[in-house]
């Protein structure tokens, strides 16, 4: 065997989604963020095209992303959708966590691979990086606000037109001990064709 099969199980059983609320005040090294980076660098990319990209938000940066994101909200929020706790959580959240990662993802300009793919690609990639955060005791959180879609915020991101903004991913040490968690046994879903 190349790895310790029973060690790389329990990492993958051991990642967890933990909130920005649940970070105590401990700094991320800058020199962990790149490791996790090249890990997310190493997922799977059909045509090699390696859509990935990423604006990683620290120190005075969580503030920038903390206002752009309340005004994004504010922006492209429905009156009726429009509520002021989720601003106020919205804008909060960068300022709770050591680091912020936007997940984005560069349109290849030839179009030759589907958009699905990339955009796989670039999920496998936040895998990568969830589970070398995982190894390093620090919680992620892989946040999808809404607006975050929208073509219009991609200037903020430095991205063009057709390029994608995933989500953004915080990163912080848990303050607490980490949470346990559980998944149905795989009897429950999946489905053995034999013949």
């Amino acid at each position: 065997m190349r790895h310790n099969l029973s060690d790389s199980f329990e990492l993958i059983k051991d990642r967890r989604t933990i909130y920005p609320e649940l970070y105590s005040d401990r700094k991320i090294h800058r020199e962990i963020v790149e490791k996790l980076l090249n890990a997310a660098i190493w997922a799977p990319t059909h045509g090699n095209t390696q859509p990935w990209r990423f604006s990683v938000f620290t120190e005075a940066g969580l503030n920038k992303l903390s206002t752009f994101l309340g005004e994004a909200y504010k922006k492209h929020t429905p009156k009726a959708d429009f509520s002021e706790l989720k601003l106020e959580k919205l804008m909060n959240r960068p300022l709770m966590a050591s680091t912020v990662i936007a997940i984005c993802m560069k349109r290849e300009e030839a179009e030759r691979i589907p958009e699905i793919e990339e955009i796989e690609a670039v999920a496998c990639a936040v895998q990568n990086m969830h589970l070398m955060a995982t190894a390093y005791g620090i919680g992620g959180f892989w946040s999808t606000p809404k607006f975050i879609y929208n073509q219009e915020v991609n200037p903020f991101f430095d991205l063009e037109k057709k390029d994608k903004v995933l989500g953004l991913f915080y990163l912080g040490y848990p303050k607490e001990d980490w949470p346990k968690g559980q998944r149905r046994p795989i009897e429950y879903i999946s489905n053995w064709i034999t013949q």
